[in-house]
């Protein structure tokens, strides 16, 4: 297959976003099963800090601040751009699997770097959505649910 189908472009890049996105939740699910949730419950110190450490060195609202002139377009960006959590969890796992740290760090490494991503994505969305992004108000995209349930009952002829 690699000699005729390497030439066309578009089945490689398919090929390519398929096998990624077949391959990429078991490397999560891998790597997350290392994590001791004992360990975190002991020393809830230890990730504080590190995730704190985390938030504070991120570097991306300099280079944001050159593309975008609305305050709050700056920090939605910055939020969803400074997730780190690819190579964060990678390298925390090349470390624990070369015995560079141990089950403990590489613990709090990977809650660090997870919430390092999960939390300025829910702070955000929450907080600092920029105008063109919010749905419209008073707009459903499903004119179905906004008619309402029932609606969908008769239309399916059965209870829902």
């Amino acid at each position: 297959m690699a000699g005729g189908r390497g030439l066309d472009h578009v089945l490689v890049r398919r090929l390519r976003t398929l096998t990624f996105g077949f391959l990429t939740p078991f490397y999560f699910i891998r790597a997350g099963s290392f994590v001791s949730v004992l360990a975190l419950a002991e020393a809830p110190v230890v990730f504080a800090v590190l995730f704190f450490a985390k938030m504070i060195s991120k570097g991306v609202f300099p280079a944001v601040r050159l593309f975008h002139d609305h305050r709050l377009e700056r920090m939605y960006y910055t939020l969803m751009m400074s997730t780190g959590l690819t190579f964060g969890t990678i390298s925390a796992l090349f470390g624990l699997s070369h015995g560079i740290i141990t089950a403990a760090q590489y613990s709090h490494l990977v809650a660090a770097v997870i919430a390092g991503a999960v939390v300025p994505t829910l702070i955000a969305n929450a907080f600092f959505m920029p105008v063109h992004l919010r749905p419209a108000v008073g707009t459903d995209p499903d004119p179905e649910l906004a008619a309402g349930l029932p609606a969908l009952r008769e239309k399916r002829g059965r209870s829902v």
